[in-house]
């Protein structure tokens, strides 16, 4: 395969903040960049030099979007379709399967127990007969979707079939996967950057916090065993493979039990919120990466150059007359570096920006992101 190199043109499917943090990543790297984007005000627009402001399944735009040397996407729920019929014409990464795996849960797990990778126990629920005098083995559990969920939407707690029933109902009578609650100790996720079966690197597993089903911090390294650490790269890398990817690919975790057992929990097929640490704290951003996979050249050096962690800034931290937040907390801290999406209304639950906080070692940072976080806050 030959490489891609600069100035050429590469597109991307969706300009939300990962479309943009990939945009600024290319054109440091010397690439041309051109966003498919229908919001007039896509974030990544700002910065690409061309915004095709069109639905993601537009024929004309998607016919420009071909003339690109490459394209890949930002996000996973766009058409796998589009996807496919690019490939056609110019080279692709993920490919258009991949993320039409990563967009159903019923083939995402289907995919990680194929590879030969434990998950949750679970029950795929497609019809209301599905739901059976079976089904209490998984309770307490989780409802979930199998399209269209993410961060905590289409999620529905049960502890009773009748519940599942009722939830089953709540979603509409949409295809769903019911998963049994684990003994969850910790979240963590890992970052592949894969171009071939010999050009695979990881970055450090996250240990991650979630509230309301958001992630709140990325804290690197994790504060977890290094066995367990490499045995997440291990199941990551070996999950990668096994559907053949290229590109960015983000595989979460939870860690189960006293004997701190790993279970997949579900993949995304791009670079991931929890890998935003990567810009600040290590040797190459996932944003590069996905720039170089998708060029056709190895990934770069994922080494950790500072032990850090991520905080996400949603949008309640807006006072409610439009105040902005404390912004001075993180800006005078020395060791934080923020990063604000430019996204023109803040609404709660929407992630408006992240910042960084670099320390000694992982409490520090977990500790030191904390307080910075709470000193954000304008809602007071």
């Amino acid at each position: 395969m030959k490489p891609i190199l600069p100035p050429a043109m590469l597109g991307i499917l969706g300009g939300g903040q990962l479309g943009s943090m990939f945009t600024v990543a290319a054109k440091t790297m010397g690439y041309r960049v051109t966003v498919l984007d229908p919001d007039p005000n896509a974030p990544a627009a700002r910065f690409a030099d061309c915004h095709l402001c069109a639905p993601f399944d537009d024929a004309v735009a998607l016919k420009t979007l071909a003339q690109c040397a490459a394209v890949t996407t930002e996000f996973e729920n766009v058409h796998a379709q589009s996807m496919r019929d690019l490939a056609q014409h110019t080279r692709v990464s993920p490919s258009g399967d991949c993320v039409a795996i990563a967009q159903n849960r019923i083939a995402e797990k289907a995919w990680i127990r194929k590879a030969g990778l434990p998950t949750a126990p679970y029950q795929t629920v497609e019809r209301i007969g599905d739901i059976d005098e079976g089904t209490a083995q998984y309770l307490p559990g989780i409802l979930k979707t199998a399209t269209l969920g993410y961060d905590g939407k289409g999620q529905i707690r049960v502890r009773t079939v009748a519940e599942v029933q009722a939830a089953f109902e709540q979603h509409g009578g949409v295809a769903c996967v019911l998963e049994k609650m684990v003994d969850l100790r910790a979240e963590i996720s890992v970052i592949v950057c894969r171009l071939d079966s010999r050009h695979t690197a990881t970055y450090d597993p996250a240990e991650n916090r979630h509230d309301n089903g958001i992630l709140s911090y990325s804290t690197v390294p994790a504060r977890l065993p290094e066995t367990v650490q490499r045995q997440a790269r291990q199941m990551a890398v070996r999950l990668a493979d096994a559907l053949d990817y290229v590109g960015v690919l983000a595989v979460e975790m939870f860690v189960v039990g006293d004997a701190q057992d790993l279970v997949v929990n579900e993949i995304a097929p791009r670079p991931h919120n929890s890998g935003h640490h990567t810009i600040d704290a290590c040797a190459a951003s996932q944003f590069q990466q996905q720039v170089r996979l998708m060029c056709g050249l190895p990934p770069a050096d994922t080494r950790l150059l500072s032990p850090c962690t991520m905080a996400n800034i949603l949008g309640d931290l807006w006072g409610g007359n439009g105040g902005e937040p404390h912004w001075e907390a993180v800006q005078q801290h020395p060791s934080a570096h923020l990063h604000l999406y430019g996204k023109t209304a803040a609404r709660n639950g929407r992630k408006m920006g992240h910042f960084t906080v670099l320390a000694d070692t992982a409490d520090q940072a977990y500790a030191a992101a904390q307080q910075l976080h709470a000193q954000l806050d304008n809602t007071e």
